[in-house]
């Protein structure tokens, strides 16, 4: 799960209805660039996390849990893709007017109405807080790391979230467009490519003491572990209906989502690969946090740190957005509300309460890897799968043949399936990463 924005948009991430009649117009994007966004709308933080996964579930099991998610994934925004052609292209033949799907609360509110929008968005809208969360126990992990080793002593990473990143996002929290905090996006992308080729740099390094002691297959509760990690990375849903519009032609998006989920899936299996091999059972939650504390490992955790905190209210904008729309429609707000500096200081304070939610939370998490397998089994198992089969069950199953509902149904009832059991597997004491590897 990665931060992606237009740096020249202000607007809000989550739109409202499209109005009927209103045309779709032609995106300008080449394939080469929708290739590149797709890329850094799903690569994020999360794949740092994949070595300790594949230490969970062991490196073969670890590698097929990775697969399947991608093409899961990668079927189920197939699934988005139809589901907004079909619906278009009806409207376009009953009535002569296309219905503009934008987003994907619009699918929602096109399968269940009203509800159904609020449904989707508030998942999504809570996954995004996840991902914001997992930003500051990163952060706080990596520096808590960094200042221990230097000073001999244990500093728990809630100091640094409460004493540094607190301070920081609320300072951030005051700018209200996007535009100048876009280009650290590109940074925290770059920081992250860095560390993973310093981390397989490193792993090269360990392969002939430890390649050979490494398990394939760790133990079946370890499997639900390793795919919600693995989920949580190829999260990307919010953005598919909007990248495919932005292609000049759109014929051409599926081939390229395709060779960007091969390209992922091969970087993703790889990394997790590595990762384990080199470190084994020592293998931590946070790869960089195996890294030692020559220069190169210091650099690449400062500049990480650093990009992900000025990236971080990327992350929470459509949080603030979210928040403040739902706050001047109440009407007791209307009413105490004195003037229009008033109503900024009042806005201004509820995004700061946000951020103090988010960073209590962020303090009380134990442990990156079982956060985001947390995320990945529940919120974004719900976003990638069980919503997008539901979609396209409910909206296109006229049309359907029967292998194809049975295909969506599988798809809907092995994601409920695997959000339950993920989820209880990742709050219970029943996950065991293996003292010995055999």
């Amino acid at each position: 799960m990665a931060a992606t924005v237009d740096s020249s948009s202000t607007a809000p991430l989550l739109r409202g209805p499209p109005s009927t009649g209103q045309r779709r117009t032609a995106g300008k994007a080449t394939s080469a660039q929708t290739l590149g966004n797709i890329v850094v709308s799903i690569v994020g933080t999360g794949v740092l996390g994949l070595p300790y996964a594949f230490r969970v579930a062991g490196w073969l099991a670890g590698s097929l849990g990775v697969a399947v998610a991608g093409v899961s994934t990668y079927f189920c925004m197939l699934l988005l893709i139809h589901c907004r052609d079909g619906l278009e292209g009806n409207d376009d033949e009953e009535t002569g007017d296309a219905t503009h799907i934008q987003s994907y609360g619009d699918l929602g509110a096109k399968a269940f109405g009203t509800t159904g929008r609020y449904l989707t968005e508030f998942l999504v809208l809570i996954s995004q807080a996840g991902g914001s969360v997992a930003y500051l126990v990163f952060i706080g992990q990596n520096l808590s790391s960094l200042f221990t080793n230097t000073s001999r002593s244990i500093i728990p990473p809630s100091i640094f979230i409460f004493l540094l990143l607190l301070p920081i996002e609320l300072a951030l929290s005051f700018i209200r467009t996007l535009s100048s905090i876009a280009p650290f996006g590109a940074f925290a992308d770059a920081c992250n490519v860095l560390a993973m080729a310093i981390v397989i740099k490193e792993d090269f390094q360990l392969f002939d003491r430890f390649s050979l002691e490494r398990g394939a297959f760790n133990g079946t509760w370890g499997l639900p572990f390793a795919g919600g990690v693995a989920v949580f990375c190829f999260e990307g849903f919010s953005m598919t209906l909007a990248l495919e519009a932005s292609m000049a032609d759109r014929r051409k998006f599926r081939w390229v989502l395709l060779l960007a989920f091969i390209t992922i899936t091969l970087v993703y299996i790889s990394f997790g690969i590595f990762g384990y091999l080199a470190y084994g059972d020592e293998t931590k939650d946070i790869i960089t946090l195996n890294l030692p504390n020559d220069w190169s490992a210091i650099t690449v955790k400062v500049g990480l740190c650093v990009a992900l905190a000025f990236t971080f209210p990327i992350m929470m904008h459509p949080i603030y957005e979210i928040v403040e729309m739902k706050l001047t429609s109440i009407r007791w707000f209307q009413k105490v509300r004195c003037n229009a500096y008033g109503e900024r200081l009042s806005l201004q304070g509820a995004r700061m309460l946000v951020l103090l939610i988010v960073a209590i939370i962020a303090s009380c998490i134990p442990g990156f890897g079982t956060f985001i397998s947390l995320v990945g089994s529940t919120l974004c198992s719900l976003l990638s799968f069980v919503l997008p089969a539901t979609f396209h069950l409910l909206l296109m199953g006229s049309n359907l043949k029967l292998w194809q509902r049975a295909v969506d149904y599988l798809v809907l009832l092995v994601g409920l399936a695997f959000a339950c059991y993920g989820t209880y597997d990742a709050l219970s004491d029943r996950i065991r990463v293996p003292k010995s590897i055999p």
